[in-house]
């Protein structure tokens, strides 16, 4: 079980790092807003679970 926290923690933190760092140049709507449930969540989450997959591959 803490094995899988920390692979679910290192994909959660690479997802987001990787969304932050390129949310500026993304479309309008694949950008979040503060408080709102928008397409930017949902990037953000296929990038989270992209993360995911791959920590998985390399394990």
């Amino acid at each position: 079980m803490k094995l899988n926290f920390w692979r679910s923690l290192i994909a959660v933190l690479a997802g987001n790092l990787i969304y932050y760092s390129v949310e500026r140049y993304l479309p309008l709507r694949a950008q979040h807003d503060l408080y709102r449930i928008d397409w930017g969540l949902a990037v953000n989450f296929w990038l989270c679970m992209a993360c995911y997959g791959i920590v998985r591959m390399i394990r």
